[in-house]
């Protein structure tokens, strides 16, 4: 039995569905990250594991015991808010007693735990500040001890790091990582940045409407992606629409081009339309380029990201993007230039609708 297991969960506001037959298993000392879009009923997942909402249908354990009959004050769970939520009146160190205190420690076992609590997020020195002389990364970590002091079973973050600059961000998400991994702490992080999610996670939740698209570690999530939602939502990916020749063979058509796929298309028959994914940094226009497929047609763009530049060719009414290394002295092909892009055909992935 997984440690926090939700089966067949689902929520409905009135006639509104927003959570459709739910199942996740996370085991202890997971940090499972959920991915997607406002509005695809991620935060409304993370609130009925903390109690905040109630699921219409399904089940909800921790440790083998059912929290649907337990308010959110029973519940054993530490919470990180997007909006920080710390109490404008008192000081960092009081911030972070406050579950204890709600708890009834004595105050000797209050003052040790905060102590170590500040320590493990490298604030002890603030302890008598308040929220208010303090910067956004600062309070989001006072706000991340407060919910780790009272040695929750589960850890809830809901997009914690939104509303900080984009550095910060980075920093702060690293920090979080090191200490759940320190702490050995079951983590659930709600975000729509999708490197946040690839970075830091065991696991990661794609969801789509309510629903879970794809569940799987960052490198399955990335580079075999079990939907077109999944392939357009993480990550840059080109998605091609190709003809059906020979199912048995593998063998489709990207304009009047002919490749052989190392995935299987015999669920199709010929002249089917099927769409496939390849992500950009998956070719190369180096003559010696390991690859058994290539691709020809006319360059329409060429972006300079700085380390890569990014360029965009025309193959049969496809547009197809692939990533150069920015080498000094070496121009990117010019735009109405014919090219050949090399790759492997198990790179060109079937996507499911």
């Amino acid at each position: 039995m997984a440690f926090l297991e939700l089966s067949n969960i689902k929520k409905s506001f009135g006639n509104v569905h927003v959570v459709h037959d739910f199942t996740m298993h996370i085991e202890k000392g997971e940090f499972v990250s959920f991915l997607g879009p406002s509005g695809c009923g991620k935060t409304t997942v993370l609130r009925m594991i903390a109690g905040f909402e109630t699921p219409t249908a399904g089940s909800l354990s921790i440790a083998g015991k059912d929290q649907r009959p337990l308010k959110p004050n029973q519940r054993n769970i530490g919470m990180v808010f997007q909006a920080y939520a710390l109490f404008p009146n008192m000081s960092v160190h009081d911030n972070v007693a406050f579950g204890l205190k709600v708890a009834g420690a004595p105050k000797e076992e209050i003052d040790s735990r905060v102590k170590e609590m500040l320590g493990l997020i490298k604030l002890d020195h603030l302890a008598d500040r308040y929220p208010y002389q303090m910067s956004g990364g600062q309070q989001q970590r006072v706000a991340l001890a407060r919910a780790l002091a009272v040695k929750p079973q589960v850890l809830l973050l809901d997009e914690p790091l939104s509303a900080l600059d984009a550095k910060i961000r980075v920093s702060l998400r690293e920090e979080i990582r090191a200490i759940q991994q320190k702490l050995g702490i079951t983590t659930v992080f709600v975000t729509h940045d999708q490197e946040e999610a690839l970075s830091i996670s065991d696991r990661i939740v794609v969801m789509n409407a309510g629903r879970a698209d794809q569940i799987g570690t960052p490198f399955e999530i990335y580079n075999t992606p079990a939907t077109r939602f999944v392939a357009s939502f993480v990550g840059t990916l080109n998605l091609i629409e190709a003809k059906v020749v020979d199912p048995d063979k593998n063998r489709i058509v990207i304009g009047d081009q002919g490749v052989t796929l190392k995935q299987s298309v015999t669920a199709f028959k010929a002249g089917d339309t099927v769409s496939l994914a390849l992500r950009p940094e998956a070719g190369s226009l180096a003559e010696g380029a390991k690859g058994d497929t290539a691709l020809t047609g006319d360059v329409t763009s060429a972006h300079f990201l700085g380390s890569v530049i990014r360029t965009r060719m025309n193959v049969g009414g496809n547009t197809i993007s692939f990533d150069m290394f920015n080498t000094p002295g070496k121009m990117p092909p010019a735009v109405g230039e014919r090219v050949t892009l090399r790759f492997s055909a198990e790179d060109l992935l079937v996507i499911r609708d």
